[in-house]
Formats: structure tokens, C-alpha cells, sequence
């Protein structure tokens, strides 16, 4: 997993190195990005020059800094944060909450669940709930963790048939957000969830039809049965608040018919 020197406490330049470093772009790519010169480049990085607060912008969406990251450069080049961090059930915000609801209450009877920035759950619907029925009520407290749900051996990583391959993409997905967002809680969570254990090999089992798969499904036992699902992940364009910058809608998509069978079936 990618590691990251520490920026604490350090100017605004260092830390817009290290994001460029990280994104692995030379000075002069990032000058003509940005409309400047590597010279200037190099002088804010070294602390010759103080940066406008227009500048430290541009820099950071030519680096792809995340949201909550771009107030942190801002304010150690001086300047106030530019993006609120409002709570999810602050006012302000309650046609957000009412539309997720909305979405994925309409998504039923398939599983759809929204998470923040180290996959806590903030909204789930019943065909999510469906799933976790059983799971060790511990794990089940808030605030309820998809990761530490999936991947828990007292959750559901007993019953997911293709446990090796779907544990290997989802600690993929969290190193890729720890590289993007370089957030210490979330490093937190992978180093926890990878050191689960896990068997030794997964249980080999021929589906009653061959159905060709065009992602890596998530095949999961439930009463019996061995559903299958493709997971897609959604986010908001162009947010301008930190905390729905940070949100994210994943929706498992029936990978078989007798999946979407079985599931319509527990509708009333």
C-alpha cells in the first residue's frame, strides 16, 4: 500500500509538493495545467512565493486534491476554507437526505446503501438489511461499517462464496482512496479489515446455469441460496460541500436471473 509523508503543521508549498509528487506530475506539466511557469511552480513549493488564494485553487484541481484537503491547503497558505462541511442532518441538507432516500428506497428489492469517507453507513434500504439479517449484532451498531461488515468473520465474510477475490477488490478500493485522499482513519480501517483472517480457499461450487459475468460478481449465501450481484458506486458531480463530496451511493445490480427471481419474490 502507498505511504505518504507526514504534512503536518508544514506551509502550503510542501504540502502542494507532496500532491504533486503523489500524482506523479513534474513541475512543468503542472505550470502549463495551470497556466503558470515552472519557476513559479518551484518557488511556492520552496516558500519563495506566497500564493494566491485563485492559485492554490487551480493548483489543487489540476492535482486532483480532494475537497476536505483543498481547505487544508488554503488555510496553510493563509486564507479561509472555501468548502462547508455540513453535517448530513443539518437542514440545509435535507432535500440530499430526502432524495438518497428516495433512491435507493426505489431501488428495492435490490441491495443499495450509501456510505461516507471510511464506508460508514449513513443510509441503507431493506434489501441491504435482507442481507445482513444474522450478522453478529456488534457489528451491526452504529455506526454500522460496510467494510468491517463484509470483511468481519462474525459478518457477512462466512457467507460470501468468492471470499479471496471479493476481499482482494474491496482492500484494492480502499488503497485507492487512501492514495487519493491520504486520509489516517481510513488507513486506520484497511490495516484493521486486512488483517481479518481468511480461508485458506474459497468453497467450489458450479452454479446451476453458467451465466457469463462482465465484472467481478459479489456471490453471497442467503437462506440457502447463492445470490449473485455487480456492485456500481456513484457520486455527486461537482459538490460543493465536503461532507457530499465525500458520500457515496453503491448499488448491487442482480448478476443472474434467479437472483432477481429470488428477490422479487420477498417483495410483498
Amino acid at each position: 500500500m502507498t505511504t505518504h509523508p507526514s504534512t503536518a503543521g508544514q506551509g502550503v508549498g510542501p504540502l502542494l509538493r507532496a500532491w504533486r509528487e503523489q500524482r506523479r506530475v513534474s513541475q512543468l506539466e503542472l505550470a502549463l495545467r495551470a497556466d503558470s511557469s515552472a519557476r513559479h511552480i518551484s518557488f511556492v513549493e520552496t516558500g519563495r512565493s506566497r500564493p494566491s488564494e485563485e492559485m492554490v485553487l487551480r493548483l489543487a484541481e489540476h492535482l486532483d486534491v480532494p475537497m476536505r484537503e483543498r481547505n487544508a491547503l488554503l488555510l496553510a497558505a493563509g486564507y479561509a476554507p472555501r468548502y462547508p462541511e455540513t453535517p448530513l442532518d443539518d437542514p440545509a441538507l435535507g432535500a440530499l437526505r430526502e432524495g438518497i432516500e428516495r433512491l435507493i428506497s426505489g431501488y428495492e428489492p435490490y441491495p443499495a446503501l450509501v456510505v461516507d469517507s471510511v464506508y460508514d453507513v449513513v443510509a441503507a434500504n431493506r434489501g441491504v438489511m435482507t442481507l445482513v439479517d444474522g450478522v453478529c449484532e456488534s457489528l451491526l451498531e452504529p455506526p454500522l461499517n460496510a467494510m468491517r461488515l463484509a470483511l468481519h468473520p462474525q459478518g457477512l465474510a462466512p457467507r460470501i462464496r468468492n471470499l479471496r477475490a471479493w476481499r482482494g477488490h474491496l482492500l484494492e478500493q480502499m488503497e485507492r482512496q487512501i492514495a487519493l485522499h491520504r486520509s489516517e482513519p481510513l488507513r486506520a480501517l484497511y490495516e484493521e479489515v486486512a488483517a481479518y483472517p481468511v480461508p485458506d480457499a474459497d468453497p467450489v461450487e458450479e452454479p446451476a446455469e453458467p451465466v457469463p459475468h462482465f465484472a467481478l460478481p459479489l456471490r453471497i449465501e442467503h437462506e440457502g441460496r447463492t445470490l449473485s450481484f455487480i456492485s456500481s458506486i456513484s457520486t455527486f458531480n461537482t459538490p460543493m460541500d465536503v461532507t457530499v463530496a465525500e458520500l457515496a451511493i453503491e448499488t448491487l445490480l442482480p448478476a443472474d436471473p434467479a437472483t432477481v427471481k429470488y428477490l422479487q419474490s420477498l417483495t410483498p
